[in-house]
């Protein structure tokens, strides 16, 4: 596995550094999208917030290969994963792990549950009731969970998957606004295009995640962060972002709007965005693509909003249409040719 070496953290990221940056992501992307026909967007999406350190929730209908992804993007990183099936009867210790009283020591020992993984695939999430669904927010901010008074830190990398059901909420439980603002982005499949269902139906190209190989490592996922932090944001850039996000605390359609760790979520997402498409600036558009992903799942609609029908993502399409973007140039930023 050849590996590319990061000049000192303090140094400014070069074009050349951002595009061999951008060739291994699209080795990893590749991978994964041989087990994830025609969704290379989401999957392009999904493979940058698991090198940000993100957690991502996939919502979407049965059948669309919300799974599948998961265990794709799980099977991409050389680590350790683990599925949980979230189910009504799941409990807390199912997921964090249990003390119990060795006879044979005479002492307490902990064993751990299956959180303690580099990605831990959390299936239905909506299914468990809200204290299990509990027992993640923790661990997804903190990387590490209690258990009798002890903090047990789990692996580095660590990245959950869940996955949801929107539409069947019979025996569901809504995610609370402070666990949804754990998860970095909330991405959505949909139908396969035409041609892609129809090689899935044939059975053509098709690969399992079973079958893919680890494409990259926790020490290559930590230089990329490293090189991800020394991609150049202009104030402009960061402005703007502040714009979105006053803009939402003050929507008359919504209850709550973008909070500060939603702003910091943005930059540091964007900058990684820039690096994997091979630049070592973040533009305005990095911003506009990243905002749905990244922010609709964030934001709290009024009552009377609710019941008109809309969504955060409309609210947020609107904010973003009449909020003005700085220009490349403007921003500092070179042109992209």
């Amino acid at each position: 596995m050849n590996t590319h070496v990061s000049p000192p953290s303090d140094a400014p990221l070069s074009s050349d550094d951002a595009v061999i940056r951008a060739d291994e992501f699209d080795g990893v992307a590749a991978s994964v999208e041989a087990a994830v026909l025609g969704k290379s967007d989401v999957v392009r999406l999904a493979l940058v917030a698991m090198l940000t350190q993100g957690h991502i929730l996939l919502e979407d209908v049965p059948g669309t290969g919300k799974t599948t992804l998961a265990r794709a993007i799980a099977a991409s990183a050389d680590g350790v994963w683990r599925r949980i099936q979230f189910t009504p009867d799941l409990l807390p210790s199912d997921i964090s792990g249990v003390t119990i009283f060795h006879q044979g020591t005479r002492e307490f020992e902990f064993r751990p549950g299956p959180v303690f993984a580099n990605v831990v695939i959390a299936d239905e999430i909506n299914r468990a009731s809200p204290k299990t669904q509990s027992a993640l927010l923790e661990v997804m901010e903190e990387r590490a969970v209690t258990v009798d008074g002890v903090r047990h830190g789990v692996p580095s990398p660590f990245l959950v998957v869940a996955t949801q059901n929107p539409v069947e909420m019979s025996g569901t439980y809504r995610l609370p606004e402070a666990q949804l603002d754990r998860f970095l982005m909330r991405l959505t499949l949909g139908y396969a295009d035409p041609a892609s269902e129809l090689a899935i139906i044939r059975g053509d190209r098709l690969v399992t995640p079973e079958d893919l190989e680890p494409t990259v490592d926790a020490e290559r996922m930590a230089a990329m962060r490293r090189d991800a932090r020394r991609v150049f944001v202009h104030d402009s850039v960061y402005e703007y972002v502040l714009r979105v996000a006053h803009a939402t605390r003050d929507h008359p359609e919504l209850s709550v709007g973008l909070s500060t760790r939603s702003t910091v979520a943005m930059a540091r997402t964007a900058r990684m965005l820039a690096l994997v498409s091979g630049r070592p600036f973040v533009e305005p558009e990095d911003v506009k693509l990243l905002a749905q992903p990244v922010w609709a799942h964030r934001l709290v609609l009024s009552p009377e909003a609710s019941v008109g029908g809309r969504t955060g993502a409309d609210v947020l399409d609107g904010i973003l249409r009449e909020t003005p973007a700085p220009s490349p140039g403007a921003a500092g930023v070179p042109a992209v040719r």
